[in-house]
């Protein structure tokens, strides 16, 4: 936590960009430090999360991209997943977002597909609230991720 109320306003803005691009999200959860524990910077960041615009919102999903299944998946899940991931960003503009934070390895495709197919259903704005919570619960706990890295390693994870 220390390092990153310490790091310089653009090197925090790269650590929450590489969390959810959304350049006003990464300046405004960066212009709050210092941040006196990690639960008030995922807070704040939640907090920060709900009051994306839409334009916010568009840029921060254009950045995402579809997931890809485990490669020892079997071709037959990988084919329906490339599937159900067309159908999604033809219906929707941009690609699926899931959080899967607590979701066992083994069930994560399954979710994938689960979520895909349920959410294809969706109305336009229906979708785009829905898209905007995962947004949120990627973005905090990719950000639990980073502040565990060691400093030097933080910007060249996934």
């Amino acid at each position: 936590m220390a390092g990153f109320n310490a790091a310089s306003p653009a090197e925090a803005e790269a650590l929450l960009l590489s969390c959810c691009h959304s350049v006003r999200w990464a300046e405004r959860v960066a212009a709050h430090r210092p941040y006196p524990t990690v639960d008030a910077l995922l807070a704040a960041a939640d907090e920060a999360g709900y009051d994306l615009s839409r334009a916010d919102l568009d840029e921060a999903l254009a950045a995402e991209s579809s997931a890809l299944p485990h490669p020892g998946a079997p071709p037959a899940a990988r084919t329906a997943l490339r599937a159900a991931h067309a159908a999604y960003e033809s219906s929707f503009g941009h690609a699926f977002v899931i959080s899967l934070d607590g979701v066992r390895p083994g069930e994560r495709l399954d979710q994938v597909l689960a979520g895909i197919r349920s959410r294809l259903g969706n109305e336009p704005e229906e979708e785009r609230v829905i898209a905007a919570d995962e947004l949120r619960r990627l973005a905090r706990a990719r950000l639990a991720f980073r502040l565990a890295e060691p400093l030097t390693a933080r910007h060249s994870g996934p």
